[in-house]
C-alpha cells in the first residue's frame, strides 16, 4: 500500500505530455514516452525548450498510471523523458509501472548516481539510455553546469555491475567537432564500455536553448572509433 507521502508525490503535476505509441525510443519494444518537466542541464542544442523551462506540467503521475491501465497488453514498455526525469523521485512511479507488467527505460544524463542506483537495487529499471553531452573541456560550455564527473561515475557504476545501458551524443558541428568526438570515444573506451555508441545528428526545430541552427555535418572517416561499435542515428 502506498504511504500517504508516496501518494502526494504521485499527485504531483511533473509530466508535460505522454507519447502515446513509439516503435523507435525504446528498440524492440512497443513503448509510450513519459515527458518529465525541467532539467538541472541548459544544453545548448536542447530543442524540448519549454519542457527545460516549466516547472508545473499537465499531468500528474496518477494520470501516466490510468493511462498504462489502458495499454496492458498493446505496449510492453515506457520510457522515462524529459527535461531531466532523474530530478524527479522516480521510485513510486516505477513501482507502479512494474506492477502493471510494463518494462522501464530511463533517458537520463547520468548525474543522479544515488537515485539511478536505487532504482536499480529495487529492479525498477530495464535499460538506460545515457546522454553523453561533451568531453569535459567542453562539457560546462554546453550544458551550463560542471557535473561532467557526475556522469563518468554513473557510466563507470554501470560498466562495473554490467548493467544494460548505451551512450549516445547528439551532434552540432558548430559545438562538437570531430576531435571532440573522438576524445569523447577515447574516454569511454579507457573506461572499457563494450556497448554501441550512437551518434546522433542535431535536429533543428523553430527554437532551441542555445538558438543554434544546423551546420555541416561531421567527417565520418576523421572518426577514430577506438575498436568501439559507433552507429550514427538521424
Amino acid at each position: 500500500m502506498n504511504t500517504i507521502k508516496e501518494l502526494n508525490l504521485l499527485n504531483q503535476k511533473i509530466v508535460y505530455n505522454i507519447t502515446k505509441f513509439t516503435t523507435t525510443d525504446y528498440v524492440g519494444h512497443l513503448s509510450c514516452i513519459v515527458w518529465f518537466v525541467s532539467c538541472n542541464f541548459k544544453c545548448l542544442y536542447c530543442y524540448n525548450d519549454i519542457i527545460v523551462y516549466t516547472k508545473k506540467g499537465n499531468y500528474t503521475q496518477n494520470d501516466v498510471l490510468e493511462f498504462l491501465k489502458t495499454r496492458k497488453g498493446l505496449l510492453d514498455a515506457v520510457v522515462l523523458s524529459g527535461g531531466e526525469a532523474t530530478i524527479h523521485n522516480l521510485i513510486p512511479l516505477c513501482i507502479e509501472i512494474k506492477k502493471l507488467g510494463f518494462k522501464i527505460k530511463l533517458d537520463t544524463n547520468a548525474t543522479n548516481l544515488p537515485q539511478i542506483k536505487k532504482l536499480i537495487d529495487l529492479n525498477l529499471l530495464d535499460y538506460i539510455a545515457i546522454d553523453f553531452k561533451a568531453p569535459s573541456y567542453k562539457f560546462k560550455e554546453i550544458v551550463g553546469v560542471d557535473m561532467y564527473d557526475n556522469t563518468i561515475k554513473t557510466i563507470q557504476y554501470l560498466i562495473k555491475i554490467d548493467f544494460s545501458f548505451e551512450l549516445r551524443t547528439t551532434i552540432n558541428k558548430s559545438l562538437l567537432d570531430e576531435n571532440d568526438i573522438n576524445e569523447m570515444i577515447k574516454t569511454i573506451s579507457s573506461l572499457d564500455y563494450k556497448n554501441t555508441y550512437y551518434l546522433q545528428n542535431f535536429l533543428e526545430t523553430s527554437s532551441n536553448i542555445g538558438n543554434i541552427s544546423k551546420s555541416s555535418d561531421i567527417d565520418k572517416s576523421k572518426i577514430d572509433c577506438q575498436n568501439l561499435t559507433i552507429q550514427y542515428r538521424n
